[in-house]
Formats: structure tokens, C-alpha cells, sequence
């Protein structure tokens, strides 16, 4: 069976489009809505949404929260080194990300914190333990984990704008971006008109910027990343999917979640899971009906859900639009919804 190259989901994208801050206020960034049966593309302000948004349809968010994962500090030499908390193991242990040449055996020094790297492992993470609770030691000196295509150092702006409204679920390196552009308001405004929202969580590791590097999809390993579905929950989605409700998954991380646990329209299982399941066309959806997400990279495993839920070519098209109208990119950037 033929293989499908990676460079069939390249797209141009002008490097000024790469949005480096958010909209000055969350729901006025802009909305695209696409509509996948006839083509038809809406320029809207994401405020909008609660006029494209319906009582027949119910909304699945991910509270999660994005940790102040990223730690500065230095070695014995006086080297600058910076952390990546990816995985906490333990009170005072985890693994992490590493830029500075770090080796087993190494103490950090973060202010008046000190790690020790215990141990490297294959994939190159540290492991490293610290010399207090390493959640107490993120609140108090760490820096929020803005990706790597943000070039600039986080500011104050972030801490609060790299978090969703409804964000409660502590563990996340990354932000579940389409949630960015929601206000509290927005959100009761839509619950006001009759529209469901439920929760889960999943935990956004930094795995979602990783690059596809390998010259055809099916070479592609997918990272994994633990989610949580609670029974209540759980029988909330399946009793509105069975009253014939379409599902708005906000984010590309529910979307994953959902479907990896999904089977003809209903969820089959609950609870603490993990999914690396690597939607690529010619999948077929099972739970999700429509989609929340921002403008994702060229050649990213996101851009080929987004060909698996749109067509190739139709997502092509719907991005040439957005870059020719001048459309924000990425994680600050605007939004699309997709019906």
C-alpha cells in the first residue's frame, strides 16, 4: 500500500501571520467559520459564535491548566540552563526538557531551589529531583511555557492570556488554544441560549509541537498524552448524542480525546485513559460533529486532522483564504469553526 508523503500538507505561510500576542481582548480575535457540505467561508469576530452556535448542538471543553513549567537557572560553572517540566513523578521528581549542556549527576540552581539530575534517558528527558515540591517551586519562580514560535520571553500578559477562562485542571505544558478566545461571559451567554457545555481533561504535553521529520505519515510516532472522562460526563455526551445533538469539540485536544474512546456516535468507556491515536485522512469520525481550533503549522500531525476532518484540498483552500485575508496563526492567533 502506497504510502502518503508528509509534503502533501505543506502550505505557504507568510512568517508575519505567526501571531506573537493575543487580541486585545479574547473574543474579539477573528472567526472563520467553514462549512464542510457547501464550501461556504464566513468572516466573523469570535464573539459571533453565539449565533453559530445552537441548542441542538452541546459543547465538550478541556479545563485543563498550563503550568508555569518553564524554570531558569544555572549550573555549578555558572552555565545558564532552562527546564521544561514535562511530567511530574513525584512531590519533588520529574522528568523535563533540558537547553544547556546537562549531564547525569549535574545540580541546578533556580533561585534558591536546587535540582539534581538523577538520570537521562533514552529519549534525552532528565530526570531530575529538586529540593522542594516541585508544584510549590512552578508557582513561585516559574515561567509560562509559551512554544516555540512565540520569539519573545513570557510577560506578565501571558499568565493569565495562556490560560483558558475556565482552566481548573492543573497539568498541561501547553495551552488548549481554542479555548484562548472564550470569556466567562461568552460562555454563560451561550449556556443562556440553551447550548450544554460539558468538561474533561486532557493534559497538552509538549509533544504537540513535535515536528513530523519522518518523509511519510505512516513512519510518523504519535506522542501520547493522559486524559480524564468522568462518568457523569460520560453519560451526559452519550444521552445528547442519542437525542440526535451535534458535538462541538473545542480544540483539537478534545477532539483526540473523544474519539480515541469513541465507537458509532457513543462513547464506550470513562476515566483516567491515554490516547496516541494520529487522526490522518481517511479516518472516520465517530463521536465529533463539528470543531473549535485555531490555524495550526504546515506539515503539523494537527494540519492532517484538520485534512482528515475537512479533505485535503478543502483545508488547503480554507488556509490559502486565511493567509491571502490575513488571518492570525497559532496559538495566539484567531480561530476557525468548523461545521
Amino acid at each position: 500500500m502506497a504510502k502518503t508523503p508528509i509534503k502533501d500538507f505543506d502550505f505557504y505561510l507568510p512568517e508575519n501571520l505567526i501571531a506573537q500576542y493575543p487580541a486585545a481582548k479574547r473574543d474579539e480575535s477573528r472567526l472563520l467559520v467553514y462549512n464542510r457540505k457547501s464550501g461556504e467561508i464566513k468572516d466573523k469576530v469570535f464573539k459571533d459564535i453565539v449565533s453559530e452556535i445552537s441548542p441542538s448542538d452541546f459543547m465538550v471543553i478541556n479545563n485543563t491548566k498550563v503550568l508555569k513549567a518553564r524554570l531558569h537557572g544555572r549550573k555549578n560553572t555558572g552555565g545558564k540552563v532552562e527546564v521544561l517540566i514535562i511530567n511530574i513523578t513525584g512531590d519533588c521528581t520529574c522528568e523535563a526538557m533540558t537547553k544547556g549542556n546537562i549531564k547525569n549527576g549535574d545540580r541546578i540552581f533556580c533561585n534558591d531551589y536546587i535540582g539534581t539530575v538523577l538520570d537521562i534517558k533514552s529519549n534525552g528527558m532528565r530526570v531530575i529531583e529538586f529540593s522542594a515540591n516541585i508544584l510549590e517551586i512552578m508557582e513561585n519562580i516559574g515561567h509560562m511555557p509559551l512554544p516555540p514560535y512565540v520569539k519573545r520571553l513570557d510577560e506578565e500578559i501571558d499568565r493569565e492570556r495562556y490560560q483558558t477562562v475556565y482552566s481548573s485542571r492543573p497539568g498541561s505544558v501547553a495551552a488548549p488554544t481554542a479555548g484562548l478566545h472564550f470569556t466567562k461571559e461568552l460562555m454563560q451567554q451561550l449556556k443562556s441560549n440553551g447550548v450544554s457545555i460539558v468538561e474533561i481533561t486532557l493534559n497538552v504535553g509538549a509533544g504537540t509541537f513535535r515536528p513530523v521529520k519522518e518523509p511519510f505519515l505512516e513512519d510518523h510516532i504519535m506522542h501520547r498524552e493522559s486524559f480524564s472522562i468522568s462518568k457523569k460526563t460520560f453519560e451526559q455526551i452519550n444521552e445528547m448524542k442519542q437525542k440526535g445533538k451535534k458535538l462541538v469539540a473545542v480544540g483539537t485536544t478534545t477532539l483526540r480525546a473523544l474519539e480515541s474512546l469513541s465507537n458509532n456516535g457513543q462513547l464506550i468507556d470513562y476515566g483516567n485513559k491515554s490516547t496516541d491515536i494520529f487522526i490522518r485522512p481517511g479516518y472516520k469520525f465517530n463521536i465529533v460533529d463539528k470543531l473549535i481550533t485555531n490555524f495550526h503549522l504546515p506539515k503539523s500531525t494537527l494540519f492532517v486532522l484538520m485534512s482528515a476532518f475537512c479533505g485535503l484540498n478543502e483545508i488547503k483552500n480554507v488556509y490559502e483564504y486565511a493567509v491571502k485575508n490575513q488571518y492570525r496563526f497559532f496559538s495566539y492567533g484567531d480561530a476557525m469553526l468548523i461545521k
